[in-house]
């Protein structure tokens, strides 16, 4: 058992190193431009998301969060905060697990604070953890293509779509947001 802890713990190290070198490489204009383009994306889906959008006190747009793992998983991807339109912020979301993990998956994530308290405790958040800080409703249209109207109400908001790969996972739970 000791050994399966030592090759976890040294796994997901050398997972963290991996995916730390890729977040410094990409640069602020193409998480602009790949935001941009998630945003257009997820406004396209259903009419209701532009209308959530333009009520949201922030929006924390990851474009592309990539998954993959062996046993050992890992989850990242970069992303900015944008309020009122304007970006105020850069974030990247980290996440690792071990387990029954096989398969590389990549998705666009979109956070809405719906409340200025609910923008206000994540910014002033020294890293925040989905779950453990805080609740979020992750949205699922339904058979009209509409919201529930009882879930939008929530003070955060979360969007997984466009999914792509191997592994079939739109869960939040555990992801880790740090600004960069």
């Amino acid at each position: 058992m000791k050994k399966r802890n030592l090759f976890a713990a040294s796994g997901l190290t050398l997972l963290a190193m991996t995916m730390g070198a890729a977040s410094f490489a990409e640069s602020t204009a193409s998480i602009d431009a790949n935001a941009s383009t998630a945003l257009k994306q997820f406004n396209m889906l259903l009419p209701s998301n532009k209308k959530l959008q333009e009520r949201a006190a922030g929006v924390l747009v990851f474009p592309e969060v990539t998954k993959a793992g062996a046993g050992i998983a890992g989850e990242h991807g970069n992303g900015l905060l944008q309020i009122k339109g304007k970006t105020v912020g850069y974030y990247s979301t980290n996440s690792a697990s071990v387990g029954l993990t096989l398969g590389v998956a990549k998705r666009s994530e979109i956070i809405m604070f719906m409340t200025q308290k609910s923008l206000d405790d994540f910014v002033a958040s020294k890293g925040w953890a989905i779950g453990a800080d805080t609740g979020i409703a992750v949205m699922k249209a339904g058979v009209g293509g509409d919201y529930d109207t009882e879930t939008t109400k929530k003070s955060i908001l979360g969007f997984v779509y466009g999914e792509k790969g191997l592994i079939a996972d739109v869960s939040l739970e555990g992801s880790k947001i740090t600004k960069m």
